[in-house]
């Protein structure tokens, strides 16, 4: 493989400068924001992995601006390696502590994100119009069942998770629209994927941290 292939895949990109995508490289600074206001929420708070969390989204941020400026298939690992991670940890951040496994339990659970993502991508490639959003489209319906399951249990948290797959339902939509307007939007709609991407991953972890502040016991 050619790791130094350049890669243009987006609406705002014309050449293979460095620059060629300046609204879909300096909106990745939201990454690097939200991780910062989340940073400072979690700090202190003994509600880990949220820490963790938040330092991986840093790293998306950094990821997707190598991504949008060098244009490379190494830089397109690096944009995509940081989110399957956020989304693993995340995931064992939800098994253990609110579904209470233990982390035994809790990392096979999360294991199980690899062989439902190879299952349901093909399907939702099927789907016209979705393009390489398709690789995405399992998380939200992932997150909707999750917040259905915990409705009962943790009414709450599973509110907040509901909010969050509706921001990454939409938040997809910018990214999928990214090429079929075009023609009518030369910039591209892929800079609002990252806005809108930032805000749900920050709230997210802002769900994560509400559930364990209140689940903690109370001191006398």
């Amino acid at each position: 493989m050619d790791w130094t292939r350049s890669i243009d895949g987006y609406c705002e990109r014309l050449d293979a400068s460095y620059w060629a995508e300046p609204l879909n490289a300096v909106t990745n600074a939201a990454f690097l924001i939200a991780a910062l206001v989340m940073w400072r929420r979690v700090r202190g708070r003994d509600v880990a992995p949220a820490a963790a969390l938040c330092a991986v989204l840093a790293v998306i941020g950094a990821g997707s601006y190598l991504f949008h400026t060098h244009a490379t298939a190494w830089a397109g690992v690096a944009d995509v390696v940081p989110i399957l991670c956020f989304i693993l940890l995340y995931l064992y951040a939800v098994n253990r502590h609110v579904w209470g496994l233990s982390w035994a339990r809790a990392l096979g659970a999360t294991a199980l994100f690899l062989p439902y993502a190879a299952a349901t991508v093909p399907l939702f490639q099927r789907l016209p119009g979705l393009g390489s959003s398709a690789g995405y489209a399992p998380v939200p319906v992932l997150i909707a069942f999750y917040a259905f399951a915990l409705r009962h249990r943790h009414p709450e948290t599973a509110r907040g998770l509901a909010i969050g797959a509706g921001m990454l339902t939409l938040s997809l939509a910018f990214r999928t629209l990214d090429a079929p307007l075009c023609a009518q939007l030369p910039i591209g709609t892929h800079f609002l994927w990252h806005l809108m991407n930032a805000a749900m991953l920050g709230w997210m972890i802002e769900v994560f941290r509400r559930h364990r502040l209140a689940a903690r016991p109370e001191r006398g």
